[in-house]
């Protein structure tokens, strides 16, 4: 990920910051030394700031979005129409009787609260938040995998959750977008929390990504998958806007 112009003030280094954990709902300080041109130390004190102000939730070696780490309550959720937008958009894939695989995030927590009442599918997720609001429609039967909770993340990481993933097969897959490129494919920041996906994506026979356009074009450290794994490409744009024209030839664009 290309960093922000060097030897920025306080206040503009930790306005880029909260933008960053606003986009990627979570950071790294290694990665903000990085971009940033700083000490991991003034990485440190700044998140400490930001969250004595409220404004993140500061965990070890980085921080999380407030409305990421509480997504049931009623803290501001970033770009939270485009959300809801692309989130209408995700439910037309669902059918009944179907078997859908989920992780984590924002996008998908407003996916699984526009769940029409009356679907019957059974869904896998490893988030405990998600399962929480998908138990709230009668007609589902959920399944959590369980694990180690990874509060950066907030999925099950470990053998456990790998090793159940291995065992079953689902119609489809929903993963949001920690940063996404056209070559490149999705991208993360954590190899344990890419192995559990590595593994959603493995076992599902169609996948769909959701993800704001402003994550398109960006890229993370550690690879998930390539472009052509992914079946759909969901984003609160018109599917023939231009910003898609390099995903449209390898992804149905939705």
């Amino acid at each position: 990920m290309t960093g922000p112009r060097q030897n920025m003030f306080k206040n503009e280094r930790q306005e880029y910051i909260i933008r960053q954990i606003n986009l990627h709902n979570k950071v790294l300080s290694t990665d903000l030394s990085v971009q940033l041109n700083v000490s991991e130390d003034t990485i440190r004190r700044d998140l400490s700031e930001l969250a004595d102000m409220k404004k993140v939730i500061k965990v070890h070696g980085g921080a999380l979005s407030r409305s990421y780490h509480f997504s049931n309550s009623q803290e501001s959720v970033y770009a939270q129409e485009d959300k809801v937008k692309i989130a209408r958009k995700a439910i037309g894939l669902l059918r009944n009787g179907m078997t859908v695989l989920t992780e984590a995030g924002t996008t998908i927590m407003e996916m699984a609260k526009l769940i029409p009442d009356g679907l019957e599918a059974t869904f896998f997720t490893v988030s405990p938040l998600i399962a929480l609001q998908l138990a709230e429609h009668p007609s589902l039967t959920v399944i959590l995998l369980g694990g180690q909770l990874d509060m950066r993340s907030q999925i099950c990481i470990g053998e456990k959750p790998v090793a159940e993933l291995l065992s079953i097969r689902t119609d489809l897959c929903f993963l949001g977008a920690n940063a996404i490129d056209s070559k490149l494919g999705l991208t993360e920041t954590e190899w344990n929390v890419v192995q559990v996906k590595k593994c959603m994506i493995e076992c599902s026979a169609k996948l769909a990504v959701l993800t704001i356009s402003e994550k398109l074009n960006s890229s993370h450290k550690m690879h998930l998958c390539r472009p052509n794994q992914i079946d759909w490409l969901v984003t609160e744009l018109e599917p023939a806007d231009k910003k898609l024209s390099r995903y449209r030839s390898q992804m149905e664009t939705l």
